[in-house]
């Protein structure tokens, strides 16, 4: 009897424990972790690399480009993230923000409104929909941020009404949004801003997308209409190599209610190979203009106009830790850089990182 009533205990504690394997908890912890050291060859006194550059942004010194401690739940029909974050790209992205708002990098909760249908509405903080570079290094072809990605937003906050197709070939969006790379509104700002987003996969190795922005980043008695739209393109030719392909094109109102608009534009092209698991290499090639200075700012007579050249390794110590070199060159017409406290016409650096995620 006593043999009996072992075995049925056993079989019931084997029945709870598969049971308690079966179902997931809805929470999902992770982390990040980005140090760099980048040497600027034009050797800035104030540490700092050009103002356009808002990641691993500082030179001849050991840092933190990005920490992030995220937690996400997700069981339907909820689902949330809340992530913190550190860092140089926390202090120089998030510079216009209170303080108290500064460390949050995700902060979203999302309802999805159809059983049948993947249809989502989230609001809060959430990542943006513009470009293919993403604040998070690892998930990037190059170690830093092509002008593009450092000068269009990196998160928005509002609201996003997004669909997915039974497929998940297609992917529609569209937002509600406090601005252009905000939190808090612009103070004296009431005009809604508003973005899109298109994305077709039809294959696994095919990429499409299309993102725009609409919005007034003054206050209202100055309201400039500004007008962005962000194309790309990814193909994966075979396992070992990958094409991107991008282009942006904004105007922004030249003064209140005026007919004239400025405008900037910026392509991207950037190739990766990666030859074995371990190892993989890519290279950069971009264009920013923008003549009025509309995103960045520059007194000379062609504005910033600069071409951009960089070539990176990545070396992946593990699965999830990784090792990388870059180097990289910007060249403009004008002397917008600066060659040890003189006017430079081009500027070069070197950057290493090293990440990990878990």
């Amino acid at each position: 009897m006593k043999k009996i009533i072992v075995a049925i205990f056993l079989s019931n504690c084997f029945v709870l424990a598969n049971a308690q394997e079966k179902e997931k908890s809805p929470f999902t912890f992770s982390g990040y972790l980005e140090a760099y050291y980048s040497y600027d060859f034009g050797q800035p006194d104030d540490h700092l690399r050009p103002d356009f550059v808002y990641s691993h942004n500082k030179h001849n010194e050991v840092n933190l480009n990005l920490g992030i401690a995220k937690v996400n739940f997700a069981k339907e029909p909820i689902r949330a993230n809340f992530a913190l974050m550190t860092g140089t790209y926390t202090q120089y992205n998030m510079a216009a923000e209170p303080t108290v708002l500064q460390p949050i990098f995700e902060a979203n909760l999302g309802v999805k409104l159809s059983k049948k249908h993947h249809l989502w509405l989230d609001a809060g903080i959430i990542p943006s929909h513009i470009g293919f570079e993403s604040a998070i290094g690892k998930d990037c072809q190059t170690l830093t941020r092509s002008i593009l990605a450092d000068n269009s937003p990196y998160f928005e906050t509002g609201v996003k009404l997004s669909y997915t197709s039974p497929s998940g070939q297609w992917y529609w969006a569209g937002m509600y949004l406090n601005g252009w790379q905000r939190i808090q509104k612009i103070e004296g700002n009431q005009t809604p801003a508003f973005g899109s987003q298109i994305l077709y996969k039809p294959t696994s190795k095919i990429t499409f997308n299309w993102s725009t922005y609409v919005g007034n980043e003054q206050p209202d008695g100055l309201k400039q209409w500004r007008y962005f739209s962000n194309l790309y393109g990814q193909l994966m030719i075979s396992d070992q190599l990958n094409v991107t392909a991008g282009f942006d094109l904004g105007t922004q109102q030249s003064a209140p209610k005026s007919d004239r608009y400025d405008s900037w534009l910026s392509p991207v092209l950037i190739v990766q190979y990666k030859p074995i698991q371990t190892l993989q290499m890519a290279a950069r090639a971009e264009y920013y203009q923008d003549v009025n200075g509309v995103i960045i700012a520059s007194t000379t007579p062609n504005g910033f106009t600069t071409y951009g050249f960089s070539a990176n390794v990545d070396y992946f110590v593990a699965e999830n830790v990784v090792f990388r070199v870059e180097a990289r060159n910007f060249s403009s017409k004008d002397a917008v850089f600066s060659d040890n406290g003189n006017p430079s016409k081009s500027n070069t650096f070197l950057t290493t990182s090293l990440a990990v995620s878990f």
